[in-house]
């Protein structure tokens, strides 16, 4: 990357933190939402994740969404316990949870396009603004990987 000015530890200087306040504030986006209905958008992407793909290990998770297994098994015991998804042992491999949507995770996404529309009411960017910005953070994710 080309450094843009002479003064590169400037905070407005760096990558990270216009990314990082983006995250916060797109998170914050979808926060009424989510609140209504009893989820954080960790779950949210969990969630998500499962109505791609119903019954996936951890370890699936994991990888799709880019969080450690310690991180992801205290948030799938908790969606859990609200009767969100499943966590069963593998048949085949009892090392491996597989984890499912219960059928009060499945109705959720019922629900999906009106967190989705909380979104784009919020956010000033047209439709090519916001797909050439999603192409650059994928290409941003894959780089740094």
């Amino acid at each position: 990357m080309a450094e843009s000015n002479t003064e590169p530890l400037k905070l407005e200087n760096q990558l990270c933190f216009p990314l990082y306040v983006a995250s916060r504030l797109v998170t914050q986006c979808y926060q009424p939402v989510l609140e209504e209905l009893g989820l954080t958008y960790p779950q949210y992407l969990v969630l998500m994740t499962l109505w791609e793909t119903d019954c996936v290990t951890v370890s699936v998770l994991s990888k799709r969404l880019y969080l450690q297994s310690n991180t992801l098994t205290p948030l799938l015991k908790r969606m859990q316990e609200m009767g969100l998804v499943n966590r069963d042992r593998s048949r085949q491999d009892e090392r491996s949870v597989i984890i499912s949507l219960t059928a009060k995770g499945k109705e959720l996404e019922e629900q999906a396009p009106k967190i989705r529309d909380q979104l784009t009411d919020s956010i000033d960017m047209t439709v090519s603004e916001a797909e050439q910005l999603k192409s650059l953070l994928h290409k941003l994710i894959k780089a740094v990987r």
